[in-house]
């Protein structure tokens, strides 16, 4: 027979008891706070403005890849080193479309493209 070794398992330590304290809220919990962004004081357009600035300079909608693309070649604005920029430009329109709703600069023309609201 061999002999089987038995390790002793810790005590386990007693957690300390933590409260967490509900900040209170002037407004609703289901209302959202839409921010009104300033213009960058560094003179730098960010990603949305620019291809807010194609779409109304193109006659038909575009993929953000395609966006991307024409945002570089044009000078508005380059990706700062991201693997998918397009991937978060779709999302930053997507959401400003969801959030602002009629009062958003672009509306989806089809399925992955957009297009500025006329």
């Amino acid at each position: 027979m061999s002999a089987k070794k038995t390790t002793k398992t810790a005590a386990a330590k007693p957690r300390k008891a933590t409260t967490t304290k509900a900040k209170a809220s002037k407004a609703s919990p289901t209302a959202k706070a839409t921010k009104t962004r300033k213009p960058k004081s560094d003179g730098k357009m960010s990603a949305l403005d620019a291809a807010a600035k194609v779409l109304t300079s193109s006659s038909e909608p575009m993929t953000t890849k395609q966006l991307i693309e024409t945002m570089a070649t044009k000078g508005l604005w380059t990706s700062p080193g991201g693997k998918t920029p397009h991937a978060t430009l779709y999302s930053a329109i997507a959401r400003e479309i969801n959030e602002k709703g009629n009062d958003a600069r672009f509306v989806k023309a089809e399925r992955g493209k957009f297009a500025a609201k006329r």
